[in-house]
C-alpha cells in the first residue's frame, strides 16, 4: 500500500478542515462571541500548520489503487470527525469529548442523531459549526477537497468510488477533479437558491443558512429545539420538503439537465421509483392521519415533509411523528432503509439498491414457474452483469448482520425494544431520530450510556460511507498485504 500517499491526502484534509473551521470563528466574532471565536482560531490554526507541515511535499508514487482509496476514506473521516470534535469540546459547548464525538459524526455523516439537551443555548458559532459539518459531509469530506486541490490525478477517482454513496460512482467528464467541481458547483447553486427562498418566507437569514445546510447534506440539526415546526409556516415547510427531495435526487441527473438531456433524465428508472415511493407513501400517510388534523391540506403538510424528510434521511421535523398510528410509522420505518438516490446527499440503502434487488427477486420467481426461460435483470435498459448483483446481494447482508450485531450491543443498555432497534436503524442509516419517548423526533440520545453512543457512532460512519471503508480499518490484513 501506498501509505506516503494515504499520508499526503489525510493532512491535505486536516489542512483544509482547519480553514473551514476560519467560518465558524468568523460567525462568532461577527456576534460578539470572541472567547469562543479565539478557541475556534486556534484549532483552525493548528489543524492548518499540522497538516502543512506533512502535506508540503507530494510523493514520488501518487498511485492511489482502489484499496488505498478504502483505507485513505476510513483513515480521513475518523480523523476528520476527531479535529472536528475539538470545537464543541474546547468551547465547553459540549463538556465530554464522547458526546462531542458522536455530535461530530452525525453532523459529517448528515445523521441529524444528537445528545444536546438544550439546542438553543448554544453560541452563534458553533451552531454555524454544527450545521455546517451536514454541508461539507453530505457531498463528501474528499470529494470536497478534490474539488478545491489536486490529490492524485486520474487515481483519485478511487477515493470518490469509496466515499460517494451508491452501488456505482461514475466520472460525468474526464478528469476527476473536475467532476468534483461540477458536482459542488451544483451543490452550491441549490444551497443558495434554498437560502434565498427560505428568507422571502419570512425567516432569518441565520437560521435560513442553519436550515438550509442541513437541507443540503439531507443532514437535519436545527438550530431550534423544536426544528422547522418552530416556525409553523405552510410555505417554509413546502420550500424545505421540496430541497430535501431535491437533495436526495443523483446530482449527475442534474448535469444531464444542465447538458439539456432531459430523456436521459427521465429514463432513470431509480428517479422515477425514488418519486413514485414519495407520492404513495405521502398519500396512504394523509389518509391514515386525517382524522388526527381534521383536514386533507394539514394532513397532506405533515405527511409531505416527514415522508420525504425520512426517505432522504434529513430527519428535520414539523410534527411529532411518534404520536401516529402504527401504519403511519410502519411506512416511515421502510423508509428509513430505503433511502435515498444513489449519488446523493442522503442515506439508506439506496432506491438503487432497493430497485435492483427488487427485480433479482422478480426474475429468480419467473424461473422457478418457467425453469427453461431465459430472465436477465435490466435497469435503464441496460442489462444488469451477475458481479453487480451478487455485489448488491453482499452489500445487503453485511449491512443486515451489521445491523443485528449493533442491536445486540445497545441491547445491553436495557432499554425497550422499540428504542433499541430504531436507535441502530436511524443511525446506520444516516436518518437522525427514532421511534418512542428517548430517542424519537422530540427527544435526544443523551440518556444513552457511552458505549453505545460509541457503537452508534460507528454505525454512522459505516452507514454513510457504504460499510466497506470502515470494515477495512479494522481487518489487520491490509496493513500486511501489498497491493
Amino acid at each position: 500500500m501506498n501509505y506516503e500517499m494515504m499520508l499526503f491526502v489525510i493532512m491535505n484534509i486536516a489542512r483544509v478542515e482547519g480553514a473551514l473551521m476560519l467560518l465558524p470563528a468568523l460567525v462568532a466574532l461577527i456576534y460578539g462571541e470572541n472567547t469562543v471565536a479565539g478557541k475556534i482560531l486556534i484549532i483552525a490554526v493548528l489543524c492548518i500548520c499540522l497538516g502543512s507541515v506533512f502535506s508540503r511535499k507530494r510523493p514520488k508514487r501518487s498511485d492511489i489503487f482502489v484499496k488505498d482509496g478504502l483505507m485513505i476514506v476510513g483513515l480521513a473521516w475518523v480523523m476528520f470527525s476527531l479535529l472536528g470534535a475539538l470545537p464543541f469540546y474546547f468551547t465547553g459547548a459540549i463538556p465530554r469529548f464522547v458526546d462531542a464525538f458522536f455530535e461530530t459524526v452525525s453532523g459529517f455523516t448528515t445523521t441529524g442523531s444528537t445528545i444536546l439537551t438544550d439546542i438553543e443555548s448554544l453560541p452563534y458559532g458553533i451552531h454555524f459549526w454544527r450545521a455546517f459539518t451536514h454541508w461539507v459531509g453530505g457531498m463528501g469530506v474528499l470529494v470536497f477537497v478534490m474539488a478545491v486541490i489536486p490529490l492524485a490525478g486520474s487515481k483519485s477517482l478511487n477515493i470518490m468510488k469509496a466515499e460517494v454513496p451508491g452501488p456505482t460512482m461514475d466520472k460525468i467528464v474526464p478528469k476527476t477533479r473536475q467532476t468534483a467541481k461540477i458536482l459542488y458547483l451544483i451543490y452550491v447553486a441549490l444551497t443558495v437558491a434554498e437560502v434565498v427562498l427560505l428568507v422571502l418566507g419570512g425567516m432569518p437569514l441565520f437560521d435560513a443558512l442553519i436550515h438550509t445546510f442541513s437541507t443540503a447534506g439531507t443532514g437535519g440539526f436545527s438550530n431550534k429545539a423544536d426544528s422547522v415546526s418552530f416556525y409553523d409556516s405552510a410555505y417554509i415547510d413546502g420550500v424545505i420538503t421540496v430541497f430535501m427531495a431535491l437533495f436526495g435526487v443523483n446530482f449527475n441527473l442534474f448535469y444531464l439537465l444542465l447538458l439539456g438531456k432531459f430523456a436521459r433524465v427521465f429514463k432513470s428508472e431509480e428517479l422515477r421509483t425514488y418519486i413514485g415511493i414519495i407520492a404513495v407513501a405521502t398519500l396512504l400517510i394523509t389518509i391514515n392521519i386525517y382524522p388526527m388534523y381534521g383536514s386533507f391540506l394539514t394532513s397532506f403538510r405533515y405527511s409531505s415533509f416527514q415522508v420525504t424528510t425520512i426517505i432522504t434521511t434529513t430527519g428535520m421535523m414539523t410534527t411529532d411523528f411518534n404520536l401516529w398510528p402504527s401504519f403511519s410509522k410502519g411506512i416511515l420505518l421502510m423508509l428509513m432503509f430505503v433511502g435515498a438516490c444513489a449519488g446523493s446527499t442522503g442515506g439508506g440503502l439506496k432506491v438503487s439498491r432497493v430497485l435492483l434487488l427488487g427485480k433479482y427477486i422478480k426474475s429468480e420467481i419467473r424461473k422457478i414457474v418457467h425453469p427453461r426461460s431465459i430472465v436477465s435483470v435490466k435497469v435503464d435498459g441496460k442489462v444488469m452483469d451477475d458481479t453487480v448483483i451478487r455485489s448488491v446481494t453482499a452489500y445487503i447482508m453485511i449491512y443486515m448482520s451489521i445491523l443485528v450485531v449493533s442491536y445486540l450491543m445497545i441491547s445491553l443498555n436495557e432499554l425497550d425494544l422499540e428504542t433499541t432497534l430504531t436507535s441502530v436503524i436511524t443511525c446506520i442509516n444516516n436518518v437522525g431520530p427514532g421511534f418512542g419517548e428517548i430517542i424519537g423526533p422530540t427527544q435526544n440520545f443523551s440518556t444513552l450510556s457511552d458505549f453505545s453512543k460509541l457503537v452508534l457512532t460507528l454505525d454512522m460512519l459505516i452507514g454513510r460511507l457504504e460499510i466497506y471503508p470502515i470494515l477495512f480499518i479494522f481487518s489487520p490484513r491490509m496493513f500486511k498485504r501489498r497491493f
